[in-house]
């Protein structure tokens, strides 16, 4: 691909990567309670305090990646939290045999999504960035 759309394809990734973590923090906002009780499920044991610290890095760093502000910092922080969030809620290799399809696949899914956040780290905000106008 030609150089001078390097910045345009970081822009749209910064964004495509936003859709998916700042609806999930807000709705855990406006369904705390819900929120609470799934990390429960999973035997975390200050599901509260978990579920505040989600909703912190999901909005947080993901309105931070958006914007090209922190975007490495914000980028490796929502990857080591996928990776926790992948093994804790999506493990595939210990749910029932017709539960294993869908989780493995949720499992897989976090995995890239990781890849693609630890290539934003690599990568930088780009041009069209908070980092790049305070740069200039």
């Amino acid at each position: 691909m030609t150089r001078h759309l390097n910045s345009e394809f970081t822009l749209l990734g910064r964004i495509l990567i936003a859709l998916l973590f700042l609806p999930a923090g807000i709705s855990k906002i406006f369904d705390y309670s819900g929120t609470v009780q799934y990390i429960a499920s999973v035997g975390m044991p200050f599901a509260p305090m978990d579920a505040v610290f989600a909703i912190i890095i999901e909005v947080g760093a993901g309105l931070a990646v958006l914007l090209g502000w922190h975007t490495r910092i914000a980028a490796v922080v929502l990857a080591l939290f996928t990776l926790m969030a992948s093994v804790l809620f999506h493990p595939y290799w210990s749910v029932a045999a017709d539960q294993a399809y869908v989780t493995e696949l949720l499992f897989y899914k976090n995995i890239a999504i990781i890849g693609g956040l630890f290539a934003l780290a690599a990568s930088g905000p780009g041009r069209w960035s908070i980092e790049a106008k305070r740069a200039a």
